[in-house]
């Protein structure tokens, strides 16, 4: 039997209570199609302001699909992306936390900045930024 919470997707949007500012929850194994969502909703975002800064959470991460994921996907987006991201705050212990901030490997404009779990609050400073929306 399928079990429905199988199909919740990994990507959630957190509303944060600034228009450039933006946030998401990553959870769980990610597929090539969740990184597909992520982009996509970067470039809604893009489409609305030219700037922004983005802080990524990654709760229960246990890995990425990528040998599902085109390489060149990746390097459009690492591009695309570091045009319009000024600042880019990761959240938590796994190792997908730690690869989004080498993900703005220089000679990226993009500044980054890892935190562990506990130091959410202080990503949300950093980024001048805090939730709206209850967690």
């Amino acid at each position: 039997m399928l079990n429905p919470l199988d199909s919740m997707p990994a990507v959630r949007r957190i509303e944060t209570n600034r228009d450039d500012a933006y946030a998401f929850e990553i959870t769980g194994h990610i597929s090539a199609a969740d990184v597909e969502n992520f982009y996509g909703l970067l470039e809604g975002a893009y489409a609305l302001h030219d700037r922004i800064d983005l802080l990524v959470k990654m709760v229960d991460n246990d890995g990425v699909d990528w040998s599902q994921i085109s390489p060149d996907t990746t390097s459009e987006g690492r591009d695309i992306a570091s045009k319009h991201i000024r600042r880019c705050a990761t959240v938590g212990k796994s190792s997908g936390a730690r690869y989004l901030e080498r993900f703005f490997r220089p000679p990226s404009p993009v500044e980054t900045r890892h935190f562990d779990t506990e130091g959410e609050m202080e990503a949300w400073a950093w980024l001048g930024a805090s939730p709206t929306n209850s967690e």
